[in-house]
């Protein structure tokens, strides 16, 4: 079966990091016949140079065709001054909202081979493995009324959830958690925010579906200090949507680097694909970028959207495979090991990777 993609490679190092995505993700077409039909279009700050909107009609007909969308990153300091709705930013929710996604899956993992990347201790970083359940379509960032008060001299935005909005998140946490270890930690902040008490009260209720998966409750704030002390006490974490912004960006530190971090926004009618790092327009164009962050987008594409789950975790040993023989980016060389590369020569090498992680899991497959 053909599975219609979107490609937005979008602002910054985008492009850059979105190439050796489709690089991959083509390479796993060519070895296991699947057939994906790839189209490229605008968002962020390049739709806004070519159209004057962040989110074009075309991009978003497009996107609504798909089967699966993968972007790149938006943004970038030349848009700052534009007001928030016409921002790069602006159509990337916009974008989020049309597709449905609403539940934000952010693995983060530690791998051996670049404990030394992190400012954790290796003794800490010792299995850390962790899935961040992010509710991606409300909250701060989507509720109403938000704005400026008419003088300038004041602003608000609206903290809302609705149970089922709760509900429906916190089955997708659960039963991620049967997948892996079992254990879900729902972050919030119910000492203080009724909008928290609401979502403890829904995520316990859901709980007791699960007789089999440990349920714990933890303010946000304690959250963020146990992920840096003792990261792998946590399986899943499930949260609203700013904490999961906040505490996936700061579980970028049990893998070394945010370009390291993938990213699925699922349960809507596209699935979306993308690493979680910004545009980073300060690197932007010197090809020192990480790709891997957007090759292991694409490993959860593979996953999640077109269900091929062995060439998914192939994916993966591609990954963990390149940095065991001493390939890195320049944000993974806090230490003096490693071999430097380009983002390009890094999306050669897992795509060459791939042959060598077939033949060794899969000996009997013709490569």
């Amino acid at each position: 079966m053909k599975l219609r993609i979107t490609v937005l490679a979008g602002d910054g190092i985008g492009p850059e990091v979105t190439r050796e995505a489709v690089r991959v993700l083509r390479k796993v077409g060519e070895i296991c016949g699947q057939e994906f039909q790839l189209t490229e279009h605008a968002i962020g700050g390049a739709a806004i140079k070519e159209t004057g909107n962040p989110l074009p009609p075309a991009t978003l007909d497009a996107c609504l065709g798909s089967d699966a969308v993968l972007l790149g990153a938006v943004g970038g300091p030349k848009f700052d001054a534009l007001p928030t709705n016409q921002r790069p930013e602006a159509g990337l929710l916009s974008l989020r909202t049309a597709l449905g996604g609403f539940a934000n899956l952010r693995p983060a993992k530690s791998f051996a081979a670049i404990k030394d990347c992190s400012p954790l201790r290796p003794e800490v970083l010792q299995d850390a493995d962790i899935l961040v359940v992010r509710e991606l379509l409300g909250g701060l960032y989507f509720s109403e009324p938000r704005g400026f008060s008419s003088d300038g001299n004041s602003a608000s935005n609206t903290m809302r959830y609705s149970a089922h909005e709760v509900e429906r998140v916190a089955h997708v946490a659960f039963q991620a958690a049967r997948e892996r270890r079992n254990k879900v930690t729902s972050v919030d902040k119910a000492n203080v925010l009724e909008v928290s008490r609401l979502w403890r009260n829904v995520v316990s209720e859901v709980g007791r579906q699960y007789p089999d998966v440990t349920l714990e409750h933890m303010y946000v704030d304690a959250c963020a200090m146990h992920l840096l002390m003792n990261p792998s006490r946590f399986d899943v974490l499930v949260t609203e949507n700013m904490f999961g912004d906040i505490l996936s960006d700061e579980a970028a530190a049990i893998s070394g680097s945010l370009g390291m971090l993938a990213s699925a926004s699922i349960g809507g009618e596209v699935d979306l694909y993308e690493p979680i790092h910004g545009s980073a327009p300060d690197i932007a164009g010197l090809g020192v970028a990480n790709p891997m962050g957007a090759i292991a987008s694409v490993a959860m594409l593979l996953r999640y959207t077109a269900k091929l789950e062995r060439w998914a975790d192939d994916v993966e040993d591609s990954i963990a495979h390149v940095l065991n023989d001493g390939y890195r980016t320049p944000d993974l060389t806090k230490s003096s090991k490693g071999k430097i590369c380009t983002t390009e020569q890094i999306g050669e090498l897992i795509e060459g990777a791939l042959a060598e992680v077939i033949e060794r899991k899969h000996p009997y497959h013709a490569v």
